[in-house]
């Protein structure tokens, strides 16, 4: 409690000395409310320092009490411009932009806003995205004096940079007099904000040549800068890009956060580069980092994707105090390597610990029953999200839903399914039906839900290439030609089949008919030893695959022969030693007929091979796969 000088002495001392020590003193909320009462009893409120001392104790951030800031600012007689900056910024930080802009327009009737109060109304602009109410103030600073101010010519930059402005952004900072003295000032607060600005303004906007030009140009480069620079590169799927980054902030010296390690590990889970991963999750059990929180659940994610459930599995098991979070990461990661039973006993596991389900998890789940065609199983954890645990089904759920009835032929269900949810279909869930269809033989559906994805989003290549390739597979070539020409018009193309392999720290990748890789030869001459192996265990290539119009059988066999997956198998047999898994990301669902050659290889030259699709994991060993061909 403070011990309050007594009215009568203050009044005596307060015209001969302004330094109240109380008022300067005092921090807590409970003293400072103290100190308001008793300004308000004695009348000396109004005094120029009190009420003053009073406005900026209620703005700080230890007591950030805008209620009564705001009541304070209401009750000043005459209000300074100092007064409108504090109450101006109180607004600002506490996220009530709007009332900052708001009182920054009665601001100008009465005085001409400063330097400090320039930077903080553009910051709120920033935050409300509000880029025209910016281009004004930017006026004004330009037509009062401020143009020219580091700190009023920071703010834009972060202001433009964020709204999307950034040929705006770029013509402030190339404004700026003295980017040295600009890069100090900004060091004093920890981080290069108008230059990490700039390189935030060009990474949302994809414009990575620009942003990596200008990282080049930086004098010094802080941790924000690395973090926006690998999360820019991770969130544009430019993987490879991240993943350089990253080992270039290490060999120049800097320690990285746990975001940059969010970033890169989820940029390495893009490559499924098993190899970085490894390496990183090294450094990061030598550095201390600890994994009980997102780094845990990064990691998880990182091994599975990867195609490394062993490893996930470990990291899982290693951390102490598991949350949500980490069991979600896990049961998603069994279920795209087919492992459904495991990831549903880890749920139910999960549940006993006391720990409540989210829908996130309900969603892992779901998907676990889908790679496992657990049909029965998935509708029961539906209800049980709903009934159970009311959690109100999203479209992602409903979308896990659907896909389960399609995978299994329950097209018709799937449909109904659709027509009566609460909530408007997206284009995932018609593409779902799409692909069902195609895949089960159901023309009528099929092509309904082609059009409802066209109304939906008519931008969508895969819809197109589902729709011909279900026409294919049925022998209607005029459809084939038909849907080809719409794609030939709108000016779509089909991303020719591509597999990557990691061999010693380097992605090595191949497409259809690939004859651009070193080995070329070498690997062909593989290709010819595995044709022959394959006719010599009795097997038939599939050429209902290939949808084509090709009319001769042994064309149609080379075209099978030429697919990138049995490129990268090829290489893999030659180049990674026995016992090690081959590890094969395919950017396109892997067709019959190269799922049962994998499965051939396999047995034929005892090798584990680990082919990532864009469905799920297949784990091939000794001539069976872990999706029991269902995919």
């Amino acid at each position: 409690m403070l011990k309050l000088t007594p009215f009568h002495s203050l009044q005596q001392y307060l015209p001969h000395n302004l330094h109240l020590s109380l008022f300067q003193t005092c921090s807590a909320p409970q003293e400072v409310e103290q100190l308001h009462a008793f300004s308000l009893k004695t009348a000396i409120f109004n005094h120029p320092f009190v009420s003053s001392r009073l406005l900026a104790l209620y703005s700080d951030p230890k007591i950030n009490d805008l209620g009564y800031a705001r009541s304070i600012f209401d009750r000043i007689q005459r209000r300074s411009l100092i007064h409108w900056n504090t109450i101006i910024k109180c607004y600002v930080e506490n996220q009530f932009s709007h009332d900052g802009i708001v009182l920054f327009h009665e601001l100008v009737h009465e005085y001409l806003p400063d330097n400090f109060t320039l930077p903080c109304v553009i910051k709120g602009c920033a935050r409300l995205g509000v880029v025209q109410e910016g281009k004004q103030i930017h006026g004004l600073a330009l037509k009062i004096g401020f143009g020219s101010d580091v700190f009023v010519q920071g703010s834009l930059v972060n202001m433009y940079s964020k709204c999307g402005e950034i040929d705006c952004a770029r013509k402030v900072f190339d404004g700026m007099i003295d980017k040295d003295v600009v890069l100090w000032n900004s060091l004093i607060d920890g981080n290069l904000v108008s230059w990490n600005a700039m390189i935030n303004g060009y990474m949302k906007s994809g414009d990575f040549d620009s942003a990596l030009e200008l990282f080049y140009q930086m004098p010094i480069w802080d941790l924000v800068t690395w973090n926006l620079m690998i999360a820019g590169y991770e969130l544009n799927g430019q993987f490879m890009d991240a993943v350089k980054m990253f080992f270039m902030m290490l060999k120049l010296g800097s320690r990285p956060s746990h975001a940059t390690l969010v970033s890169v590990l989820s940029a390495v889970s893009g490559l499924a580069v098993l190899g970085k991963g490894r390496w990183i999750h090294s450094y990061m059990e030598k550095n201390g980092f600890e994994l009980d929180g997102i780094l845990g659940t990064s990691l998880i994610e990182m091994y599975a994707k990867c195609g490394c459930i062993e490893s996930a599995l470990t990291v899982f098991r290693a951390i102490q105090k598991k949350k949500v979070g980490h069991w979600t990461a896990i049961i998603v990661g069994l279920g795209i390597h087919g492992m459904a039973n495991h990831a549903l006993a880890l749920f139910l596991e999960m549940c006993k610990t006391g720990l409540k389900p989210n829908a996130i998890i309900f969603i892992g789940v779901l998907n676990a029953c889908n790679h496992a065609g657990l049909v029965d199983d998935g509708r029961q954890y539906f209800d049980m999200m709903m009934n159970e645990y009311k959690i109100e089904p999203t479209l992602e759920h409903y979308g896990c839903l659907v896909d389960i009835l399609c995978r299994a032929g329950h097209l018709e269900e799937a449909k109904n399914t659709i027509e009566n949810m609460p909530i408007s279909p997206n284009k995932v869930i018609w593409m779902s039906l799409l692909g069902g269809s195609r895949n089960h033989g159901k023309i009528d559906i099929g092509e309904y839900a082609a059009q409802r994805v066209i109304e939906v989003a008519p931008e969508t290549i895969g819809c197109y290439i589902l729709l011909s390739n279900m026409y294919a597979a049925s022998g209607m070539w005029e459809k084939v030609s038909h849907v080809r020409e719409m794609m030939y018009k709108r000016g779509f193309r089909k991303d020719p089949g591509c597999s990557s392999v990691e061999h010693k720290g380097t992605l090595h990748e191949f497409i259809v008919g690939d004859i651009s890789h070193p080995q070329t030869k070498e690997i062909y001459a593989k290709m010819s030893e595995m044709k022959e192996k394959l006719k010599c265990v009795g097997h038939v290539p599939d050429t209902t695959q290939v949808l084509l119009c090709i009319e001769g059988e042994k064309e149609k066999e080379a075209e099978l022969e030429n697919h990138s997956e049995r490129l990268a198998i090829a290489f893999g047999l030659i180049n990674v030693k026995p016992g090690i898994p081959i590890r094969i990301m395919k950017n396109l669902r892997v067709c019959n007929d190269c799922h049962s050659v994998t499965k051939l290889l396999s047995k034929i030259y005892s090798r584990e091979i680990i082919v990532r699709d864009n469905c799920r994991f297949h784990h091939f060993k000794n001539g069976s796969c872990s999706c029991m061909d269902y995919w």
